[in-house]
């Protein structure tokens, strides 16, 4: 086994188009912007991370801004001749001296699992546990647009075989004229499609519970969280009033609320999320308190790029919990690609690339084109 000591800590960040806009509750973006984390070792092995986040700060507090100063000024000085293998003992020591800071540190995450893989030569799925599936479904998120443009758009994904499943976001507009909007997309797509709604935490308690029974009845099949990642008993409080099942996202990112959630019944599903969480090791342990709990798990993206869809990939695969398959689509809204050979998208799902570490390659050429000056 080559030298693994690391040697080196570089960062870039890419500005990569859109296919078409992709809205939120609060902001809107064509552009995402990737961070790349590139750890290489005194033995000539190079991981890659990512650090990426929905349309910026908004959704946790961090950007690629932010992560990119962190890990340079902060993290680095402590990765620079620790070992890749030693991710506990880096985790713990990166913790005494940045506090939250997630995204940051998941980006790290990342790259050292990635880089100790291919010093192993091994697939990442085997550091994790080994693999339970080879695929995943994926999920297709719709973003707040009239109902016409939303269902032109998903007609197109069922005619081309690639998605079965939707996500339909809300919380951009008064909450009757949303659920409206939504209901006339599920009558469209009645029968063909499975459809899913996610409100960003945008509502309170009672706007969640007064509309949200209309969508069950309309043909929506789950609920991503209706309210404030904090509020975690109007969370519970709803889960119980709601026939379908109810998802928590920013009510989930650390092991600590999974088992506040699992103990209040407040959520039928956890979305996990490598960013959100601060890395593999992190996400896996939520995951595990899913398990013991009796909670599935779904695998959510922030619109990664291809590398941390790759990594969301390896631990979906490596999770039994992860029964309600999965949001990675984030390269497919990508204009542009930018691994050498894509990622495998068919029959509706993501398949597990071969190879060691994550199984892909950057395109320097492709990296370089859109790269940040």
């Amino acid at each position: 086994m080559s030298d693994l000591r690391i040697d080196r800590v570089e960062t870039v960040v890419l500005d990569v188009p859109l296919r078409r806009p992709h809205r939120f509750a609060r902001v809107g973006m064509d552009v995402q912007p990737v961070l790349l984390v590139y750890l290489r070792t005194a033995g000539g092995v190079t991981g890659v991370g990512e650090g990426v986040v929905p349309g910026g700060p908004w959704w946790g507090g961090e950007s690629v801004e932010t992560m990119q100063l962190v890990i340079e000024r902060y993290l680095a000085p402590i990765l620079l001749g620790r070992d890749v293998d030693d991710i506990a003992g880096i985790g713990r020591d990166i913790g005494d001296v940045v506090a939250a800071n997630l995204h940051a540190k998941a980006a790290v995450d990342i790259a050292l699992h990635d880089a100790w893989a291919r010093c192993l030569g091994v697939p990442a799925h085997a550091l994790l546990g080994g693999v339970v599936r080879r695929s995943v479904p994926v999920t297709w998120a719709l973003g707040t647009e009239p109902a016409p443009v939303v269902v032109e758009e998903a007609l197109a994904k069922l005619d081309a075989g690639t998605h079965r499943t939707f996500k339909l976001k809300m919380g951009a507009q008064d909450p009757v004229d949303d659920v409206r909007r939504v209901t006339a997309i599920a009558d469209k797509l009645a029968g063909a499609a499975g459809l899913r709604v996610d409100v960003n935490a945008r509502w309170d308690r009672g706007t969640a519970l007064a509309h949200l029974p209309r969508l069950a009845d309309g043909g929506i099949e789950l609920v991503e969280q209706p309210v404030p990642g904090a509020d975690v008993e109007a969370l519970a409080e709803i889960n119980r009033a709601l026939p379908i099942p109810v998802m928590a996202d920013e009510s989930l990112r650390t092991p600590g609320d999974a088992l506040r959630l699992a103990r209040l019944a407040a959520a039928d599903v956890y979305s996990l999320k490598i960013s959100k969480s601060g890395g593999l090791r992190a996400t896996r342990s939520i995951a595990e308190v899913a398990a013991a709990a009796g909670i599935p798990a779904h695998m959510g993206t922030s619109i990664d790029g291809p590398v941390g869809t790759a990594a969301s990939l390896h631990l979906a695969c490596a999770l039994p919990a992860v029964t309600w398959g999965s949001e990675l689509f984030g390269p497919l809204l990508m204009r542009a690609e930018h691994l050498a050979t894509p990622l495998r998208y068919e029959g509706g799902e993501l398949h597990l690339p071969d190879g060691p570490g994550f199984g892909v390659e950057l395109d320097p050429d492709a990296v370089r084109a859109f790269a940040r000056s």
